[in-house]
């Protein structure tokens, strides 16, 4: 009987080892801890292809967080009105409020309003 019971807790102990190594290599490979997680930020905002010199095909949405530049998933160039004007992202950075996280080198947006350039409030037709 003893040596029953310690071979159930010989296997217990390896298979909680096992998922607490399982669960530390998912965080570590599928999301990168930043500091827009959970938190409203100013980043910096325009077309990937145009302004931040991202490889591409087409005019894309993206972010610049610390210096790092990442496409947007949530939220389309398009959405932020013409592109191609004057003040739009494929003509100049503009800041934008944001929230959400990188998850595959991807800035995964559950919030993004783009800002006005003369001051800290949405752009209209920004929500």
């Amino acid at each position: 009987m003893n040596r029953y019971l310690m071979f159930l807790w010989v296997c217990n102990l390896i298979v909680c080892i096992g998922c607490q190594r399982g669960s530390d290599l998912t965080v570590e490979t599928d999301m990168e801890s930043i500091p827009v997680t959970d938190t409203v930020v100013v980043v910096e905002a325009a077309c990937g292809e145009c302004q931040f010199g991202m490889p591409g095909t087409g005019c894309d949405l993206a972010v610049r967080i610390d210096g790092q530049d990442y496409y947007v998933d949530g939220s389309s160039i398009d959405e932020h009105g013409d592109a191609h004007a004057k003040d739009g992202l494929c003509n100049c950075i503009r800041k934008a409020r944001v929230s959400g996280r990188i998850v595959d080198g991807r800035f995964v947006a559950t919030g993004f309003t783009l800002l006005s350039q003369s001051s800290d409030t949405p752009a209209i037709g920004d929500h």
